[in-house]
């Protein structure tokens, strides 16, 4: 706070006004965020004594590259001399350095469920801006994200649930993986980063499943009742039979894969698109004499949903590019044993597995049921019988095909127009 004295004022000498940084204030004070006291002595002198805290409104406020913060308060006096009450101005300005400021820094602490941060308020906090990412954090953006934020005068606090906007995941296993969350703080003119706060926590939950921004899908599912007693999670697929786990462990199988591959169908309405694949377990047994009873009571379907608003990139095949990672779910549905182990869905379109290629009489042989994830810009109909007309051209054509020759019977058609 600063305290400013004014000393040995004439008796015949009063304050009339004070200016604070160019602003006026007429005495008696109308404000109460400072105040002006008259300090009387024996000498028929007096004084005037001013406060004015730090972080008014009215005090300016500069930070230096060299971590100090200077608060700037300048006074102009208007005094008048009685009875003829002639003015009177005396100015002064008064400069406070505090050394070693710098951004905030939250304490961080990790939950069973996400991690928890909190930040003691500092009187110059509010020359930084708190984001996530390049986005401020408001109340408003907590609520759109998922996280639970209480702002007052002391302190600010801030829980982060695991799998919500903001996490970056590492090293995923079935034992478990690392979730790193940073908040970041920026200078509040030029929006410079100044400072963060980054904890790193892991994180071992039963079940998971993550929709990167790069478009791929991490699922670990608990198949304790998508596999029938005796059976192994080893065996199991996604609609893409060449799609298996990646890690398996008793009743749990990771599996990690393209959105645009192992089979996924695409759903589209007017605001998201959502990806879906299925977990299949296969009956066919690894020796004759296995026995595996039929008592299956799950099937397990994985979606990840992004925000077209989001995407760059849908349905390219090299790539997929999201400006956020998709919202994951992962479903456990009661369904009939038979149709749980029934045999596994070939791919429904021409897509390239990390194990084998789909041919084209894999892709004749595909059940209809799904659409496939990728869509080709035109398609090829091989054309088996037409009438041609009795013109020299097409009976050439004709003579061809009788003495053996194979020409092109290819049409290749646009696909809008299929």
């Amino acid at each position: 706070m600063f305290t400013v004295y004014l000393g040995d004022v004439p008796e015949d000498v009063q304050l009339a006004a004070v200016h604070l940084n160019g602003q006026e204030f007429t005495v008696p004070l109308s404000v109460s965020s400072f105040i002006i006291t008259k300090v009387v002595h024996p000498n028929n002198t007096h004084g005037y004594k001013l406060k004015v805290p730090f972080e008014d409104p009215v005090v300016l406020q500069q930070f230096s590259k060299t971590d100090a913060l200077h608060y700037i308060l300048n006074i102009n006096y208007t005094l008048t001399v009685l009875p003829e009450k002639d003015l009177y101005y005396h100015m002064e300005s008064v400069v406070a350095l505090v050394t070693d400021v710098s951004p905030p820094q939250f304490d961080a602490v990790c939950t069973e469920s996400g991690i928890s941060f909190k930040l003691d308020h500092r009187p110059f906090d509010y020359l930084w801006e708190i984001t996530i990412d390049s986005d401020l954090l408001t109340s408003e953006l907590a609520d759109q994200h998922g996280y639970t934020m209480i702002n007052d005068s002391d302190s600010l606090l801030l829980e982060v649930p695991l799998f919500s906007r903001g996490y970056e995941y590492k090293n995923v296993s079935l034992k478990g993986f690392f979730g790193t969350f940073e908040i970041i703080m920026r200078d509040r003119e030029t929006s410079e980063v100044q400072g963060s706060t980054i904890k790193t926590c892991p994180f071992s939950p039963t079940e998971l499943i993550m929709c990167s921004t790069d478009g791929r899908m991490t699922v670990v599912a608990d198949l304790a009742l998508a596999i029938p007693n005796g059976g192994n999670a080893a065996r199991t697929n996604l609609r893409d039979k060449y799609c298996g786990p990646k890690e398996t462990d008793g009743s749990r199988a990771l599996f990690s894969f393209s959105l645009n591959s192992c089979g996924a169908t695409v759903k589209l309405n007017s605001e998201n698109v959502t990806y879906e694949n299925e977990i299949f377990y296969s009956k066919k047994l690894p020796r004759p004499s296995q026995v595996v009873s039929d008592n299956a009571k799950e099937r397990v379907t994985m979606q990840c949903t992004y925000p077209l608003a989001g995407l760059h990139r849908l349905f390219s095949v090299h790539r997929f590019e999201s400006d956020a990672v998709g919202i994951g779910s992962l479903l456990h549905t009661t369904h009939p044993a038979a149709d749980l182990q029934s045999p596994t869905i070939q791919p429904t379109s021409a897509l390239t597995t990390t194990l084998a290629t789909t041919t084209l009489a894999a892709t004749r042989r595909a059940t209809g049921s799904y659409k496939p994830a990728l869509h080709p810009p035109s398609r090829y109909v091989k054309v088996t019988r037409f009438r041609y007309p009795a013109n020299g051209r097409f009976r050439y054509l004709a003579n061809a095909m009788n003495k053996g020759v194979r020409p092109a019977l290819q049409t290749k058609l646009n696909a809008a127009h299929i």
